[in-house]
């Protein structure tokens, strides 16, 4: 009897990755989804009655998703792979119907397991020899480019920098789509999104380096976002600068440290980092980013915004490779996809 399997996922690593997890002379058709929209079309056709489905996509994620499944009552059992691994994350999804919620990147030996345990993988549904298994990755399928590979290490990075930060403060942190593109270091500026004509930041900055790479990771900080924050970090004298430098502190010391430990252990590589440094205070983004202009290099830039829900309190981490480390992470790509 052969199972019908759709993985899920805006990310075509990802999606090659969870195909590869698979029982290997397991009987399965599967096949992908690029998107939750493409998903459910995928769904009615009858294309699947077990998905892997990530949370974070464009157009519409996986919560979406799992609340469409819900009211069209579509027989599904959908189980969550994510890098978004808050505690608050897993019990939203498991409201939604979702029978199993699995961590990025992806255990082979558990999904083996959670496929016994629903009645997915039984003696009489393996092939008798490889020649004749059917989990093999189709054909046909978006290539993967070296922006794919960065922003699904991203997202897993962000996942567990996100979860230490919902941990210490009890928030849920929103998880943004990282966006990831070359840029001239002297249009920096521009390029950011978060970036408001109107409004002021303040910035810390902190540069790492590996064998093959090297870069620096910037935080910019609303300014409105400040007393907000004091207070999630038990802070009293709200207003004053040392405090304001203290929270600058302590937030690039939980996102900066979980979110480049997350991107050097995907690597295989061990990130040193230096000592972190004020940028300056108060200002538009422009005049914080100063020190790129004159410089005419290209920058790899890897750009997250964080959001915690129900509170007016935004930041933005930009993770800034050098030029000279795309051929390392070109070369760590193709021993993934190979």
């Amino acid at each position: 009897m052969t199972t019908r399997v759709l993985i899920c996922d805006d990310s075509s690593l990802a999606r090659k990755q969870m195909a590869r997890a698979l029982p290997k002379n397991w009987n399965a058709e599967v096949t992908f989804a690029f998107d939750g929209r493409n998903a459910l079309e995928k769904l009615r056709a009858g294309a699947g009655e077990l998905m892997f489905l990530d949370l974070n996509m464009p157009e519409m994620d996986g919560y979406q998703v799992l609340d469409a499944i819900l009211k069209e009552d579509l027989p599904v059992l959908t189980i969550v792979v994510s890098g978004d691994i808050q505690p608050e994350a897993r019990a939203r999804v498991r409201k939604l119907g979702a029978i199993e919620f699995i961590k990025k990147p992806t255990d082979t030996d558990l999904v083996s397991q959670l496929l016994r345990d629903y009645g997915f993988l039984r003696a009489e549904d393996l092939a008798k020899d490889q020649k004749h298994a059917t989990t093999d990755i189709p054909a046909v399928d978006a290539p993967i480019s070296l922006n794919d590979y960065l922003q699904e290490i991203a997202n897993v990075a962000m996942g567990r920098s996100s979860d230490l930060l919902a941990r210490l403060l009890r928030v849920f942190v929103k998880q943004p789509i990282p966006r990831v593109e070359m840029i001239a270091r002297s249009e920096l500026s521009m390029a950011i999104s978060v970036a408001q004509a109107d409004s002021s930041y303040s910035a810390v900055c902190q540069g790492f380096t590996g064998a093959g790479i090297a870069g620096e990771a910037l935080l910019l900080f609303a300014d409105a976002s400040f007393n907000d924050m004091a207070e999630l970090l038990h802070y009293d004298d709200l207003d004053t600068e040392s405090i304001q430098v203290e929270v600058l502190m302590d937030m690039s010391s939980i996102l900066f440290g979980a979110f480049l430990k997350g991107i050097g252990d995907q690597l295989d590589l061990k990130l040193g980092l230096g000592h972190p440094t004020v940028l300056g205070q108060h200002r538009q983004i422009g005049d914080l980013l100063e020190h790129h202009r004159t410089r005419q290099e290209k920058l790899l830039c890897i750009e997250i915004s964080y959001e915690l829900e129900d509170r007016d309190i935004r930041c933005d981490v930009l993770v800034l490779l050098t030029e000279d480390s795309v051929p390392f992470l070109e070369q760590r790509l193709q021993y993934l996809v190979d």
